[in-house]
């Protein structure tokens, strides 16, 4: 697949597997979600866990947030992802992170259950293409979790589509899209282009009861402005830009959860 540079000219997409894809991966911008997303996932883990825990980046890429979670909240981070080659890039960065652990067959086999004090999970619902996919994830998430523990999920709300964001935009589809739907998502890069991925739609309202299911309680969801953010990131960010389609259309969400006894559901 491809996509067009703000010149027009060609640049070729990818999935995230592989070097290449690692790597493709690494040079994506990611300013909307440096912006609405991952300031307010600091702080919802950091309003669930101690000076001293563990937080596990479910999904971490090349480590990037787990870093900046690391500096900021001055917990112990752990990465963990499904891509060998994301590790690799994570591990060459010399970043903060107290360590990387491969995904194998959907389970972390060299984390203990109830190792974490929080965990969060940045986009990674967007590379599942169904209801048994997701539920696989948030399982071995909440193995992963001490009961009482914070998840917090950052997603992109599939149903903003066509709005120009200033590092993101949603092709715009005949009919909303459904749950695990394929949609064509554009994401800039750091050199100004953009790349053309394919991912998974999973609609926001449909989370707290897959969230439930798996084992979760007390889910709140939250869809931060750019107003917000001025308390967390300060005006450099903020005034780097209009932030037009954020104004007018905030696409992120952040879906917050505690892990429950098994068996015990704690009222949402």
């Amino acid at each position: 697949m491809s996509s067009e540079s703000e010149e027009g000219g060609p640049v070729h997409g990818t999935d995230w597997t592989g070097r290449d894809g690692a790597q493709a991966f690494a040079a994506v911008e990611a300013a909307t979600d440096w912006l609405l997303g991952y300031p307010f996932v600091f702080e919802a883990v950091a309003r669930g866990i101690g000076g001293h825990g563990v937080l596990v980046d479910y999904g971490c890429g090349p480590g990037r947030v787990a870093d900046r979670a690391a500096r900021l909240l001055g917990v112990r981070v752990l990465g963990v992802d499904t891509s060998p080659e994301m590790l690799d890039l994570a591990r060459g960065s010399g970043t903060a992170v107290a360590g990387y652990h491969l995904v194998v067959d959907g389970r972390v086999a060299d984390l203990p259950d109830g190792c974490a004090d929080a965990v969060m999970c940045n986009h990674v619902l967007a590379s599942l293409p169904d209801e048994e996919a997701v539920l696989a994830v948030f399982g071995e998430i909440r193995r992963l979790l001490r009961v009482g523990g914070p998840l917090v999920l950052l997603t992109t709300d599939p149903a903003c589509t066509g709005v120009e964001y200033a590092s993101l935009r949603v092709d715009t589809a005949d009919a909303p899209y459904g749950p695990g739907e394929e949609m064509t998502v554009r994401l800039r890069r750091t050199d100004g282009s953009w790349q053309e991925v394919r991912n998974h739609a999973w609609p926001v309202h449909v989370l707290p009861a897959l969230l439930e299911r798996a084992g979760f309680g007390e889910v709140v969801q939250h869809r931060p402005t750019v107003e917000e953010a001025l308390a967390l990131t300060g005006p450099v960010l903020v005034q780097s830009r209009a932030w037009a389609g954020e104004r007018a259309r905030p696409p992120l969400v952040v879906t917050s959860a505690v892990a429950v006894e098994p068996g015990h559901a704690v009222p949402g």
